[in-house]
C-alpha cells in the first residue's frame, strides 16, 4: 500500500512521534487490512495485550503468521501488555495509566510502534482506555486507528445472515446480568448481539421468547474466527436449551417480521401445493 507519494502508508506521517492502534479482526488473518498489514511490516515495536503473565495474546496470534520472519530476525520488538480481568475500577485505572506510560515511552523514543487489538479497536477494546491516557498527556503523540472486522460482520458473512434491513434496529449487548435492561432491548430491537455471556443462557432465551415470534432466527456461534468455529442456525421455536452449550462466543437473534413470513409461506404453498408450511432456515434466504 502506498501513498500519492509513492511511500508506505506506515512512513508517510508527519508526526515524530507515532502509534498505529490496529485492528487484527475476528481470528483468520487473512481477513486483516491491507493497511494493517503495511503497518505491521514497518513498525519496530508491536504492542500486544493480554489478561495475565505468560498468557499467549489472541491479537498476536492473529498477526504472528504474516510477522515471524520480522520477529525471529528482530526486525520488530513484541512486548506484553497486561490487561487483568477484574473489577476493581481504581485498580484497573492505574493498570491504564502505567500501560499507557510504557507505550508513550516507547514512542517518544522516536519508534514505530503498533498496538494490537482483537476485533475493531471502536467496540469494547482495551485500547479505549489506553487512548484517552494518551490524548490527555502525551499530545505530542500521533495517534492513528486502523480499523478492523469486527467478530458478528464475521460471524454473519459466514452464516450468510443479514442482519439488519431498512429502518430495523440492531442492539450489541457485552453483558446479560442486568436482565431488565436485556428486556428492554429485545423488546425494542429487531436484531440483538449477545456477546460471551453463556452463564444467562436460559434466562436471556426466556425473555426472547416473551417478545419475539416463534419464527425468530437465531444463530449461535463458538469459537468464532478459529479453526474450531462452530454457528448453528435454527427458529427460536426449536431451541432446547437443555442441549444447546451455553459456552458460546456469540449468539444472535433477529426478528422475522409477519409480513416476510407471510410472503415465504405463500411462495412455498403455491410451489408444494399446501398450506401446511415448514421454513428449513438452510434453504432461506433473505
Amino acid at each position: 500500500m502506498y501513498d500519492k507519494d509513492g511511500k508506505g502508508i506506515a512512513n508517510a506521517s508527519s508526526s515524530r512521534y507515532k502509534l498505529y492502534c490496529i485492528g487484527c479482526g475476528p481470528g483468520d488473518p487473512m481477513l486483516l487490512t491491507l493497511k494493517a498489514l503495511d503497518v505491521l511490516n514497518h513498525c519496530n515495536v508491536i504492542f500486544a495485550p493480554t489478561s495475565r503473565e505468560g498468557r499467549e495474546s489472541m491479537a498476536l496470534n492473529i498477526v504472528k503468521p504474516l510477522i515471524e520472519s520480522r520477529i525471529k530476525s528482530r526486525e520488530v520488538e513484541v512486548k506484553s501488555l497486561i490487561f487483568p480481568m477484574v473489577k476493581d475500577k481504581g485498580r484497573l485505572a492505574d493498570v491504564w495509566r502505567g500501560n499507557a506510560d510504557e507505550i508513550a515511552m516507547v514512542c517518544l523514543k522516536g519508534n514505530l510502534v503498533a498496538y494490537l487489538c482483537v476485533g475493531d479497536p471502536s467496540l469494547y477494546s482495551t485500547f479505549t482506555y489506553i487512548y484517552r491516557e494518551l490524548s490527555s498527556r502525551y499530545p505530542e503523540i500521533e495517534v492513528e486507528i486502523v480499523p478492523g472486522i469486527a467478530s458478528f460482520t464475521s460471524f454473519a458473512s459466514q452464516a450468510k445472515m443479514n442482519l439488519v434491513e431498512g429502518e430495523q434496529i440492531m442492539a450489541i449487548v457485552p453483558a446479560c446480568y442486568d436482565l431488565e435492561r436485556v428486556r428492554r432491548i429485545v423488546s425494542s430491537c429487531d436484531t440483538i448481539v449477545f456477546l460471551k455471556d453463556g452463564r444467562y443462557f436460559d434466562d436471556v432465551i426466556r425473555i426472547v421468547r416473551e417478545h419475539m415470534p416463534d419464527y425468530a432466527y437465531v444463530a449461535i456461534a463458538q469459537d468464532v474466527g478459529s479453526e474450531g468455529q462452530v454457528i448453528n442456525m435454527t427458529r427460536l421455536k426449536d431451541i432446547d436449551t437443555s442441549k444447546v452449550s451455553k459456552y458460546f462466543s456469540m449468539l444472535v437473534v433477529k426478528r422475522e417480521h409477519q409480513h416476510k413470513l407471510q410472503q415465504q409461506q405463500h411462495s412455498n404453498s403455491n410451489n408444494n401445493n399446501s398450506s401446511d408450511c415448514r421454513i428449513d432456515v438452510a434453504r432461506d434466504k433473505e
